[in-house]
């Protein structure tokens, strides 16, 4: 991880910042480069100064707002985590049929991967576990245990199979719907409708055995 440079408060840097135009909300512009670099690059990969650069701040405008690039990743993922878990788990009816409910969440979750695949790419980024703090790691329990409430309560209801725990369950429709999504990201296939459903009908069989 890079510290804060030496440099970034000399004569040279605070004249190279004044030369820039001014961003209202440097916060949420750090945040949206971050994301942006991070989803195409990866975290390790990317320095602060080219964060700072793409927000269009200097860097050491970043250190004012977070003083490491860990503690931007992190606030980051929390920020982008909840987002998401709002978008996808927002006013959806768990009193409806469970198999309508499984079909519309996997709808959900297939629209957020087109419209938003910079925040899908960032949160399912690999090398960003190791340094993700408590509280992230909370905000991601906090995330996934509804889920795997629900996938245990139809289990109760026998719409479920009982012969695999409901985390191993939910992880391992998680991970199809994620190397799906991957797959064609990387160019290895092409996805069409009928795909999407063939495999969201794959992991309904899965779970109902």
């Amino acid at each position: 991880m890079n510290n804060h440079s030496p440099t970034a408060n000399s004569p040279q840097s605070a004249s190279a910042e004044g030369n820039r135009p001014r961003v209202r909300d440097k916060r949420s512009a750090i945040l949206r480069a971050a994301l942006e670099l991070f989803a195409e690059g990866g975290v390790n990969g990317i320095p602060m100064p080219l964060v700072a650069e793409q927000a269009g701040v200097g860097t050491g405008t970043i250190y004012r707002y977070f003083a490491s690039k860990e503690l931007l990743v992190n606030e980051l993922f929390r920020e982008l985590k909840v987002l998401v878990n709002r978008r996808l788990y927002a006013d959806l009816d768990l009193h409806r049929q469970p198999r309508e409910v499984f079909d519309e969440l996997w709808q959900r979750m297939v629209r957020y991967t087109r419209e938003e695949p910079d925040i899908y790419r960032f949160l399912e980024l690999q090398d960003h576990r190791p340094y993700l703090d408590e509280q992230s790691r909370a905000v991601e329990r906090e995330a996934l245990s509804p889920i795997v409430g629900q996938y245990r309560a139809l289990q109760k209801r026998g719409v479920f199979r009982k012969d695999i725990r409901a985390e191993v369950l939910m992880t391992l429709v998680w991970g199809a719907f994620v190397n799906l999504i991957r797959a064609e990201r990387d160019g290895h296939i092409s996805l069409h409708e009928d795909d999407i459903r063939a495999a969201r009908d794959a992991c309904w069989e899965l779970c109902t055995g």
